[in-house]
């Protein structure tokens, strides 16, 4: 029998890559404490803030 997981170990990988992304890429944006807290829970949501913003941005 075929196991049908391996797409899904795949797509897990590439989510994994980008969450690291973004905590890296918010981190360098962080001026203070309080910047760096946020910028670890922004790192973990992005595709939270992403699909909110293209929500905004489509609303006009």
């Amino acid at each position: 029998m075929a196991d049908n997981n391996a797409g899904a170990a795949g797509g897990g990988a590439i989510y994994g890559l980008g969450v690291f992304g973004a905590l890296v890429f918010f981190w360098q944006q962080a001026d203070g404490f309080w910047e760096h807290v946020l910028s670890l829970f922004q790192g973990l949501f992005w595709p939270a803030f992403m699909v909110f913003q293209a929500f905004e941005a489509l609303a006009g």
